[in-house]
């Protein structure tokens, strides 16, 4: 078996495949969600990407297609996802009829140099525990990005002891890996399963516990190509 095979057979286990953990009438994944979505929408705007317009987004690990779809809310349709299981993307299809879902392993991208203003990489890396696959994902993702664009990064930074399916990536990992970008990461995300207990109290106790660094699971950023790539 090798490591696409590996995932593949991981995210079809039933405890995955129907996403009952994030599950947003949950007020905990509620929060994560509007925290993660506050974030990305200042990064993009720090840049003067918004509305983003013609600009033109990958998600890789696309899942159902929830997170893609939901730039469409920040004025793009040219958006495209893929992902290594053909039933994600068969859903994907049709929730989301209007976007271009895929079956692909992203370490070969059928796209052209410098495809994609805008990649997504959503708890992707973390999942990918085989060091070479890491690497060929990476590299074909700074391949399919322009020059001046960026690859928005959001994954969990901590090892789960109870999950021997993903390792945490920290921000020197992310470094090694995408060594040509720039831009800074920031911690975010309550551990989720806290976040989940906070029930009631969510309102009052996601900000103060996200206000610890600690507590924070995740890192988030914007990566950016150096316009002197592009072509």
């Amino acid at each position: 078996m090798n490591e696409a095979e590996r995932i593949a057979g991981v995210y079809r286990e039933p405890a995955l495949r129907d996403g009952a953990r994030w599950d947003l009438r949950n007020p905990g994944n509620r929060a994560i969600l509007a925290e993660r979505r506050d974030h990305m929408k200042r990064l993009l705007q720090r840049q003067g990407w918004l509305p983003l317009g013609d600009r033109k987004v990958l998600d890789v690990g696309c899942g159902g297609g929830a997170e893609l779809a939901w730039f469409r809310e920040l004025g793009t349709s040219s958006l495209t996802g893929i992902d290594l299981l053909p039933e994600r993307v068969e859903a994907a299809r049709k929730a989301y009829p209007d976007i271009d879902f895929r079956v692909a392993n992203a370490e070969h991208l059928e796209f052209p140099d410098q495809s994609f203003d805008v990649v997504l990489a959503f708890t992707l890396f973390t999942s990918i525990l085989d060091p070479q696959m890491a690497a060929n994902v990476a590299r074909e993702i700074q391949r399919v990005l322009r020059g001046g664009g960026g690859l928005l990064w959001y994954d969990f930074r901590y090892d789960n002891p109870a999950n021997k399916n993903v390792r945490g990536v920290g921000a020197r990992r992310v470094r090694e890996l995408f060594g040509d970008l720039e831009g800074q990461l920031e911690t975010v995300t309550v551990i989720p399963p806290l976040a989940r207990r906070l029930g009631p109290l969510t309102a009052a106790g996601y900000p103060l516990l996200a206000a610890l660094p600690p507590m924070r699971s995740h890192l988030l950023g914007l990566l950016l190509k150096p316009a002197k790539n592009a072509v």
